[in-house]
């Protein structure tokens, strides 16, 4: 296949956004808005529906023009994947799985709120981001450490979207500081000797 970066691209991007939106749909219309916890791992995970109306982690939440920035700072993200991928080789496959994941990331996240501003009821939300992935500890030593050094016992609430966004990003910083100077050493050893 002599296109793998865009098929290997297209397809993850497609999938994490559909997975995310889907979730966030089943969350929105069967677990009630901060009353029901269904404990998958007890005592460490669980699924909760949370809104969040920041950015990750809640930042920005109190910020009055925050949905122009989220939506400058998409539309940049979404400039620079694309960007990106188009200087990708043509069957590369790891780049443009990461780039997939960070463009899903945005894009999911976004779609929550834009969903504030659209006249059709029916598809309207509150603009926040659902966010429903709880990671926590009800260990007593655990939670007292955590506590003290870090202020909280759990983790901020998350999404399919936040995953897709940490895991590209966490694959491009691999790809950058490990695999990128790894081509060019390759590419030196396998090249012919020069004549004298």
């Amino acid at each position: 296949m002599q296109n793998r970066r865009n098929i290997s691209f297209t397809v993850v991007a497609i999938a994490f956004l559909l997975l995310d939106q889907l979730t966030k749909f089943w969350i929105v219309h069967n677990v009630r808005f901060r009353v029901d916890e269904i404990e998958v791992i007890p005592g460490l995970f669980s699924i909760v529906h949370a809104q969040n109306p920041g950015a990750a982690f809640g930042m920005l939440s109190g910020f009055a023009n925050r949905h122009i920035l989220f939506g400058i700072f998409t539309c940049i993200a979404m400039f620079v994947v694309f960007d990106m991928l188009r200087k990708v080789p043509k069957t590369d496959v790891f780049m443009p799985v990461a780039l997939g994941l960070v463009l899903s990331g945005a894009i999911g996240n976004a779609i929550d709120r834009v969903r504030g501003f659209l006249p059709f009821e029916a598809l309207q939300n509150n603009g926040k981001v659902t966010d429903f992935l709880r990671v926590y500890t009800d260990n007593p030593s655990a939670k007292e450490w955590l506590v003290t050094n870090f202020g909280t016992y759990e983790w901020p609430t998350f999404n399919v979207a936040d995953i897709a966004l940490v895991v590209g990003v966490i694959m491009f910083v691999i790809h950058y500081f490990f695999l990128e100077e790894a081509e060019p050493k390759t590419a030196k050893t396998e090249a012919p000797p020069t004549e004298a």
